[in-house]
């Protein structure tokens, strides 16, 4: 009973580090009327670039949301296009009646409300080219497409995962702070990692455990998630992500 305590107390003390990190960094009390949607000018340009793009981006949550996680969306450009084509969830569009899934040509690196994107996945080329059908598949086949919860899902990161999951060429293993991620379909409690190299435990995203190359080790407590990255090492904490190397490919 002391050791679970502890490492309960630990948890509470990481967690209010990393809300206030996250706080001071002025992820909130923004007004979505004069945050910008620019472009972060990271997406390859369709006229200079002939071949096919699929980039996974993730930025910080709008307003007071960005404190405990990002949102997560898709672009894809196919070989010749003049525009890409981007895959997400959008959450308010339920006050109007509609499916949360929007899948339209638009700017691909937008802003998210002022937030700068980061790309969790690259592909170019060929890589693109078969992974393309695979997304446009598993956007249609989303279970969730009238459904939408903050926490613990299913929001945009459980709708990013689910295709990450249906179209291995991604390998695209998502933040830690990414809350909805770990929401698998009804009824289902394994599943591979997003990434594909992987398997994970969930139990309705509250509480579960993940093992990949590219997730490393994960273990989720009320949809906080910590762990430990190999691949590119660094320690994952909620809100914050990651502390250690960056996974961002943007920097690269």
């Amino acid at each position: 009973m002391r050791n679970i305590l502890i490492i309960t107390l630990i948890v509470l003390l990481l967690a209010l580090v990393s809300a206030f990190v996250v706080s001071a960094s002025g992820a909130w009390n923004k007004d979505w009327r004069t945050a910008s949607r620019e472009s972060s000018g990271i997406a390859p340009d369709p006229a200079r670039t002939p071949e096919a793009v699929v980039q996974l981006y993730a930025a910080r949550a709008f307003n007071w949301r960005g404190i405990f996680g990002v949102h997560t969306w898709i672009a894809t450009k196919e070989p010749e296009a003049s525009a890409y084509v981007v895959y997400q969830v959008v959450g308010w569009r339920l006050y109007r009646g509609l499916p949360v899934v929007v899948v339209q040509e638009d700017i691909p690196d937008r802003l998210w409300f002022d937030s700068r994107p980061k790309i969790m996945a690259d592909l170019r080329g060929a890589a693109a080219e078969r992974a393309i059908p695979g997304i446009r598949a598993a956007a249609r086949s989303y279970p969730y497409p009238n459904s939408y919860r903050l926490w613990p899902g299913p929001n945009s990161n459980t709708f990013t995962a689910y295709v990450a999951r249906h179209v291995p060429e991604l390998a695209a293993a998502l933040p830690s702070n990414a809350v909805g991620k770990d929401y698998l379909d009804e009824g289902q409690f394994v599943a591979r990692t997003p990434s594909g190299t992987g398997w994970q435990f969930s139990l309705y995203g509250l509480l579960g455990a993940a093992v990949g190359i590219q997730e490393g080790v994960e273990i989720n407590l009320l949809g906080l998630v910590f762990g430990l990255d190999v691949a590119r090492p660094a320690l994952k904490l909620p809100l914050v992500d990651r502390i250690g190397v960056s996974r961002d490919l943007a920097e690269e």
